[in-house]
């Protein structure tokens, strides 16, 4: 039920071609009917881009680093994620 993208593809999503894989796995995804989730998101550009290309979810450091399972309660109680993208722990 659900389409990655690699964090390969997403560390250079703003180059042309990783950026046009990107969009093009949204909409293959999206057309399937299955929740589209991009890792590796490092930064405020690549989230924005995500944003953009209608990505269901982000995971990756611009969100937080792995974490011990004792800091998982406090990471789901933290504020929404910004920029209105649910971010994921997957």
């Amino acid at each position: 039920n659900t389409l990655k993208i690699d964090r390969s593809f997403v560390s250079d999503i703003t180059s042309e071609a990783d950026g046009r894989i990107a969009s093009l796995v949204v909409t293959l995804g999206h057309s399937l009917g299955l929740t589209v989730i991009a890792e590796g998101v490092e930064n405020p550009e690549q989230v924005a881009f995500l944003k953009r290309t209608g990505c269901d979810e982000l995971q990756g450091y611009y969100f937080s680093p792995p974490l011990p399972p004792e800091g998982i309660e406090a990471w789901l109680r933290r504020p929404p994620a910004p920029h209105g993208v649910r971010a994921t722990s997957r």
